[in-house]
């Protein structure tokens, strides 16, 4: 019987663990399946981590707790869990109860129907946000795909299960700067993927603001992409000619006697070009940071303790 690892990041979730487990119970107690459930908590400063140990008294299934000694983020979370994980597959769950547990039988159904199937992925076939979120993270989507080197599916979300084969490659990704939706689509191999809307969070707050969503989508778009660096030479060179014809047309102007005052004008143009500079100085800094953090070679996480119940 081949074992599935389950990869919950958990931070401040404590209203939604036992929650969670009893969903993950009743969806796997009449089934096959074997399973080994890791929970990563990552540095949280509410009870997750009590409630956590509390499920270790129970043996329905092999329970491994991953501590982090602070918070490394969600990214960090998945890569730790996989790093751990001794399953054939594993799949990556929310601890928020947006995705049901019983849904990953769906997808172990695949691919025990289909050998060559590597990879089974959710997408969010509706969204249940605001119109406006659901429109950036829509436009997210269209713009990385354009500019990044490898396919993004358009509402994929990190509920996934993936083989060993999978796991061993992306193990093998040791970079700092984590986008996993990037690295899974690095990776390729056969991906199936299916419809799904997600339910609404149960308890707590949604660590997904606004602010950090769009942190995370630069972060994805520079992580797989480097046409942003070629658009900027492009742009350059082309706001050069036009400052060429523009000097050009300047001196035609001074030759033939016209007097025009274009010093305000000047003025305008030298602030819109030295604003489009710093605009571009600003996005190789963000290459040359992610540089620096690689070449400083700091863990990705750094373990408290690992706790089981086996």
């Amino acid at each position: 019987m081949d074992l599935i690892s389950l990869i919950i990041p958990c931070y401040n979730e404590e209203k939604n663990i036992s929650i969670l487990y009893k969903q993950i119970l009743n969806s796997f107690k009449d089934t096959k399946y074997k399973l080994e459930i890791i929970f990563v908590n990552d540095g949280s400063y509410d009870n997750t981590l009590l409630e956590l140990k509390k499920l270790l008294n129970k043996k329905n299934f092999k329970i491994k707790i991953i501590n982090f000694s602070r918070n490394f983020g969600k990214e960090a979370s998945i890569y730790a869990g996989l790093e751990n994980c001794s399953g054939k597959y594993a799949v990556l769950l929310d601890a928020d109860l947006q995705q049901s547990p019983k849904l990953i039988l769906n997808m172990l159904n695949v691919v025990s129907n289909d050998p060559n199937i590597d990879a089974v992925v959710y997408y969010q076939s509706e969204r249940i946000e605001s119109r406006f979120t659901s429109f950036l993270k829509g436009s997210f989507y269209k713009i990385i795909d354009k500019l990044s080197y490898v396919n993004f599916k358009s509402g994929a979300s990190d509920f996934r299960l993936v083989n060993r084969k999978i796991i061993d490659t992306i193990i093998k990704m040791k970079e700092h700067n984590r986008f996993s939706k990037g690295l899974f689509a690095y990776a390729g191999f056969n991906v199936c993927y299916l419809p799904y809307v997600p339910d609404k969070r149960a308890n707590g707050e949604t660590k997904w603001n606004k602010k950090s969503l769009f942190s995370y989508g630069i972060s994805g778009i520079i992580s797989f992409s480097d046409k942003i660096l070629r658009y900027s030479l492009i742009c350059g060179m082309f706001l050069n000619l036009m400052s060429l014809i523009y000097l050009i047309t300047l001196i035609i102007l001074y030759l033939i006697k016209i007097k025009l005052s274009f010093w305000l004008v000047i003025i305008g143009i030298m602030l819109l070009l030295n604003s489009i500079q710093l605009i571009f100085m600003g996005i190789i800094g963000e290459y040359i940071n992610r540089i620096y953090s690689e070449v400083r070679n700091r863990p990705i996480y750094i373990t408290k303790d690992i706790l089981k119940n086996y």
